[in-house]
C-alpha cells in the first residue's frame, strides 16, 4: 500500500476516538503491552517526559521539546490529534517522520494488528516509539491521548510526569466530576518519578498529592514556583500558564539528562516553538484583513481563556465560525460565547461532527444567532465576505474545525 492507502486502512478499519468517540476507548493496556513486546519494547530505549491534562498539554509538550532542541538534544515529540497530516503526531527535532516509515510499519505488522484487533491509537503509539528508538533520540516528549491511567502511552516510565490542568472533558470515558477525572490523569504518576502540576486546583489537588505520596514521588507546582513571564511566539495570554509548566519541567531535568539546559536555552526555546516544531492552531492569525483568528480550544476551561482574550481584541463587529462534535456538552460551552456576534454554524467533516442545524437551534437558546452553512470552508468564506477590515473573524469550537482552515 502507498501512504494514502495505508492511512485509509488505518482510519477506516480500526476504532479511533476521532471518528467514533467513546467506543474507541479501551479499558486496559493489554494491547499496548502486547504490541510493545512484539516490537521489542522500543520505549525502554530512550528517556521520556509524559504530559497529561485537559487543556494545554499539546502546547506544553511542544514548548518542552523546543527548549530541549535549543539545548542540543535530539528530541522525539508525540502528540495528538493532527490537524493536516497524520505525520504531525510523530516528529523528531521538529520534522515529521517519513511517509515510508508509516507504510513500512503497517505493512510489516499488519497481520499482528488484525489478529489482535489493535486500535488506531495503539498502532500509532507503537509506531512513534519504534521510530524514536530507531532514530536513537535522546529524549521523547510524549503527550497523553485521553485520560492517563489507561492511555496507550502509559506503558512508558518517564523521568518526569507532567499534568497541565483538569477540566470536565471526555466525561463519558473519564468520569463526571473533577476528582474522578483527576484520578485518571494521575494514573501517569510512577514510582519515584517527580511530578509537575501545571495549575494548582484546590478541588482536586489532594488526588495528585495522595498519588504522589503512594509512589514516593516528589511533587512540584509550576504556577507557584515559576513567577517569571517569558516572551513567547505562541500567541494567546493563556500560553503563559503552559510556559510555566514547561519551564518547571525543564528545571526538573537537571541531573537527569547529561547536558545542562541554560536559561538562554529556555528563553530561546519558548521564542521558537512554532519554528522548531510547526505547532498550528493556537491563537493562530490566518488573515490580517479582516483579522481572522483560529484556536483549537474546545472545552469549558479552554474556551473560557480564549474567549476572554477575544473580548480584549479591538473590533467593530465579531463574526464567529463555529462547529463542534456530537458528544460535546453544549449546555456548558455555549453560555461562554458572546451574544453580540454573528454566528456561522457548520459541521466539521468527520463522522462525529454535530449537524450545523442542530448546533444553530441549541445556540439560539443561549442568544447566539446566525445561519447554517454546508461546510467549514463555506462558513469561513461567508464570514470573511461579510466582515469589514475593522471586524474580527474567529474560527473554533473544535480541533477538527480548525484543521479544515489552517
Amino acid at each position: 500500500m502507498n501512504y494514502l492507502a495505508t492511512l485509509d486502512w488505518m482510519f477506516s478499519q480500526l476504532p479511533m476516538y476521532q471518528n467514533q468517540g467513546k467506543t474507541a476507548f479501551k479499558k486496559d493496556l493489554t494491547n499496548s503491552i502486547l504490541l510493545s513486546q512484539h516490537l521489542d519494547t522500543p520505549e525502554s530505549k530512550f528517556k521520556s517526559i509524559h504530559v497529561a491534562g485537559t487543556n494545554g498539554k499539546g502546547s506544553t509538550s511542544h514548548m518542552i521539546a523546543s527548549i530541549l532542541q535549543e539545548a542540543g538534544y535530539k528530541v522525539g515529540l508525540y502528540t495528538s490529534p493532527h490537524l493536516k497530516d497524520f505525520r504531525e503526531r510523530i516528529k523528531i527535532n521538529g520534522e515529521p517522520i517519513l511517509e515510508a516509515e508509516v507504510t513500512g510499519f503497517i505493512e510489516e505488522n499488519k497481520p499482528f494488528f488484525e489478529s489482535n484487533k489493535l486500535s488506531f491509537f495503539e498502532m500509532t503509539v507503537g509506531l512513534a516509539f519504534q521510530c524514536f528508538a530507531k532514530h536513537k533520540i535522546d529524549i521523547a516528549v510524549v503527550e497523553v491521548g485521553l485520560g492517563g491511567r489507561l492511555d496507550s502511552t502509559n506503558i512508558i516510565t518517564p523521568i518526569v510526569s507532567v499534568t497541565t490542568n483538569i477540566g470536565l472533558d471526555h466525561t463519558q470515558m473519564l468520569g463526571e466530576t473533577l476528582p474522578e477525572i483527576a484520578f485518571e490523569k494521575a494514573g501517569i504518576i510512577k514510582q519515584n518519578i517527580p511530578v509537575v502540576i501545571g495549575e494548582y486546583q484546590e478541588e482536586i489537588h489532594k488526588v495528585f498529592y495522595q498519588k504522589a505520596i503512594e509512589n514516593h514521588s516528589s511533587l512540584f507546582l509550576a504556577d507557584q514556583n515559576i513567577s517569571k513571564e517569558y516572551q513567547l511566539d505562541l500567541k494567546g495570554s493563556y500560553q503563559q500558564k503552559n510556559a510555566k509548566t514547561a519551564v518547571q519541567t525543564i528545571k526538573m531535568l537537571q541531573g537527569l539528562v547529561p547536558n545542562e539546559i541554560s536559561e538562554e536555552h529556555i528563553a530561546s526555546g519558548l521564542q521558537h516553538v512554532v519554528k522548531n516544531n510547526s505547532l498550528l492552531g493556537r491563537w493562530q492569525i490566518l488573515n490580517e484583513s479582516p483579522k481572522t483568528i483560529c484556536d483549537t480550544a474546545h472545552n469549558k476551561e479552554g474556551l473560557r481563556y480564549v474567549l476572554q482574550q477575544l473580548k480584549e481584541e479591538e473590533f467593530e463587529n465579531l463574526h464567529i465560525v463555529l462547529g463542534v462534535v456530537n458528544d460535546k456538552n453544549l449546555e456548558t460551552v455555549l453560555p461562554l460565547f458572546p451574544k453580540n456576534a454573528t454566528y456561522y454554524f457548520c459541521r466539521p467533516n468527520i463522522p462525529r461532527g454535530l449537524e450545523a442545524a442542530t448546533l444553530k437551534n441549541t445556540a439560539a437558546k443561549f442568544g447566539l444567532l446566525g445561519h447554517v452553512y454546508s461546510s467549514v470552508k463555506e462558513a469561513l468564506e461567508k464570514a470573511k465576505e461579510k466582515a469589514s477590515n475593522k471586524d474580527i473573524v474567529f474560527v473554533g469550537g473544535s480541533t477538527f474545525v480548525v484543521a479544515e482552515v489552517v
